[in-house]
Order: C-alpha cells, then structure tokens, then sequence
C-alpha cells in the first residue's frame, strides 16, 4: 500500500492532499509544490480570496483543486472540511497541519482569550484535523500526516512568544504519539520545524530591510529560507521515497539553531 503512483517527476500522482493554511505564506508554498508534484489539492483558510488565488494558481499548472474556507479552531469546520474533500476526490492521502497564528505578546500582558486563541488553532486545530483524517487513512491502511511545527517551542524559544512555543512544542510530542498510534495501520506521522521563511512570495526580488539584511547574515547559509522549500520537504515526507520515516522532527532553517550564538558574558 506505500508505493506511489506517480513517475519521478510527479511523486504524488493521483494522490490527495489537504493543506489547512494553504492560502498564504508556508501553506501556500506547500500546496503549489504538492499540486507540481501531481497531487489534487484540498487548500483551506480563513480568508476565501487568497485561497481562490491559489487555486487558480494550481489549475494554471493542471492540478486538480478545491478551496474550503475554514476555521480549524471551530470542530464544526473542520469537519465540512473532510466531507467536502471526501465529495470532491473520493479520499484524503496526505494531511498537512500548517494553519497557525502566533499572536507575539509578553506573559504577564497575555490575555487568556488571546492564548487560548492560539491553542485552539495551533494544537486543538490540528488534533482535530488528525482525528477527522485519520478514519479515511485507516480504511485504506495509507496516509501521511505532516504537522508544520516550528524551531520555536521544540528547540528554542523567544521573548514574548510563550503561547506560541507552547503549542508548537506540544506538537512535537503529539506527532511522536500519534505516529505510534497510527503506525499499524500504514501511516506515517512526521513534522517540519520551519526557522526564519518569508511568508510573503512577492518578497522575492524586492527591498531589503536593513533588519531583513542582518537575520539573513545571522544565518550560517546567509539568507533567510523560502515557503517553497518547505513544501519540498513536505512532498518528500508525502511520497512513497519517505515510507519508512515516522515519529521525526526535521528541521528546515538554514543552519540558525546549531550555531553558537555570539553575545556579551
């Protein structure tokens, strides 16, 4: 059941995949990626303009698409997001939880309402996604499921960033469990743990902030990272070329974390 039928050049023909977050930034990369790669592509969000823009982006390249607003953090949502997948292809192959908000506030000044809005989306979001997903997969003894993580929370943190890393680090044991749990039945459960990635693909080609110039010579690779690269590594864990790889956390940052950081003592 884990071969692909796709050539090389298309790793996930005639598979399915769902992307939550895919109308813009890492989302958007992974689900244009995905749809050259041959997938049909289920693309939800928040905002049906920029999914429709994507969508029209895929159909220019051939592929087979939907746009389902949703609101991943409503259970209700989430739900006609299957259904709807399910009526339009017949099956879901791949999930992609990468719908995410940060909300960057100071403990002491963060709202209950604003952290548990972030919770909701970041770690309850995308448990539901996975609980709604999986019975498909398991009938079909297939699937992938890719949680879109992030360096902040599993391996380091920030100022400010609390609510945040700590619904990105529950993830991290979360895609370890659930692999285990879900592994019988022929399905694989890994997360990307993107660094610094421009969120914004008309940012190729434009000024350069001054602070833009210092993070790129910050990192080891002397530049900040593009939402596309993800969605290659993210077609990788999708494809039959990943069949034995669960449970893990892949870093994508350029080098930034392993490094010493430099700094006044």
């Amino acid at each position: 059941m884990g071969n692909e039928a796709g050539s090389p050049g298309t790793p996930l023909k005639a598979r399915v995949a769902i992307i939550t977050g895919g109308g813009s930034g890492i989302g958007r990369g992974i689900a244009v990626k995905m749809a050259r790669a041959g997938a049909d592509v289920v693309v939800a969000g928040r905002r049906p303009d920029v999914l429709d823009n994507v969508c029209d982006e895929i159909k220019a390249l051939g592929g087979g698409t939907l746009a389902v607003p949703t609101d991943i953090s409503k259970k209700a949502d989430v739900e006609k997001l299957v259904q709807a997948a399910i009526a339009q292809f017949g099956k879901i192959d791949v999930l992609v939880n990468c719908a995410g908000i940060a909300n960057i506030t100071p403990f002491m000044e963060m709202s209950d309402e604003k952290r548990d809005e972030v919770w909701n989306t970041n770690l309850k979001g995308t448990w539901d996604c996975s609980k709604a997903v999986a019975p498909h997969m398991i009938k079909r003894t297939y699937g992938r499921i890719i949680n879109i993580s992030s360096v902040t929370g599993p391996m380091v943190a920030n100022k400010g960033w609390a609510a945040y890393a700590a619904s990105k680090g529950a993830i991290s044991g979360f895609t370890r469990a659930l692999a285990l749990d879900l592994a019988a039945h022929g399905i694989t459960v890994n997360a990307i743990c993107p660094g610094w990635i421009k969120r914004d693909p008309s940012a190729k080609g434009a000024v350069i902030s001054d602070r833009s110039k210092k993070l790129a010579a910050s990192i080891p690779l002397g530049r900040v990272g593009e939402a596309e690269e993800v969605g290659d590594l993210a077609v990788f864990l999708a494809s039959g070329g990943a069949s034995y790889i669960t449970g893990t956390e892949t870093v994508i940052d350029g080098g930034n974390i392993i490094q010493e950081k430099k700094g006044d003592f």
